[in-house]
């Protein structure tokens, strides 16, 4: 019986060995601006995931985080901006009606890739 069960677990092995497994999640792997970057008055946020997205479950805010010479400034969300996917789902753009102010930003998202899985991540970036 055990020399049927080691041949069994010996089986299982070598099925699966080789055979790629879904435990790679959604995640940014590029950004215009790009992450911690210093830039001038973008009206234009783009994301470039590893993996296409489900829209439907995904949303962004872009939120600045801190205005120089404003001390203690609190979270703003940004508002006034678009959003369309392209690259099957692969890039996020994110166009504004007016561009960013002088300040800090994060771009926050999060979605649910091929595999289900929900995800979530920020980009920060620097506007002079």
């Amino acid at each position: 019986m055990k020399s049927w069960i080691s041949a069994a677990a010996l089986m299982a092995c070598l099925a699966t060995a080789g055979v790629p497994t879904a435990n790679a999640h959604s995640k940014v792997v590029a950004s215009t601006p790009a992450q911690g970057a210093k830039v001038s008055a973008p009206k234009t946020v783009v994301l470039n995931f590893s993996e296409a997205l489900i829209p439907p479950t995904a949303s962004v805010a872009i939120v600045m985080t801190a205005m120089p010479g404003v001390k203690n400034h609190g979270e703003m969300v940004i508002r006034n901006f678009t959003q369309s996917w392209s690259d099957n789902n692969r890039i996020w753009t994110l166009k504004l009606r007016q561009p960013l102010r002088t300040g800090s930003y994060d771009i926050r998202w999060q979605a649910a890739g091929a595999d289900g899985h929900r995800m979530k991540g920020t980009v920060n970036f620097i506007v002079n």
